[in-house]
């Protein structure tokens, strides 16, 4: 597996969520101009910027910013609801 440079955070880099603040924004952009009439050469301004987005998103790899941390075990522990009938 290949290893990130930032190893203890979740928080991802600042590329990355260059690519993903584009992405929104262009989704938002697209979202308005559906409901205000819908006006559709802003609705497909807002395509084009999700594509560019995406374009980043791939450039970037951001998919490698992912880190996968080893799994937990965490012990069973008996519940029982208040609500829950006692035979």
């Amino acid at each position: 597996m290949a290893q990130s440079g930032h190893q203890g955070s979740h928080a991802g880099s600042a590329k990355s969520w260059l690519a993903v603040t584009t992405i929104l924004i262009g989704f938002a952009v697209g979202g308005v101009a559906l409901t205000l009439g819908p006006n559709w050469v802003v609705v497909w301004i807002g395509v084009g910027i999700c594509a560019v987005g995406a374009l980043l998103a791939l450039a970037f790899d951001i998919f490698s910013d992912v880190i996968v941390d080893a799994p937990r075990q965490v012990a069973v522990q008996e519940h029982h609801s208040p609500l829950e009938r006692h035979h």
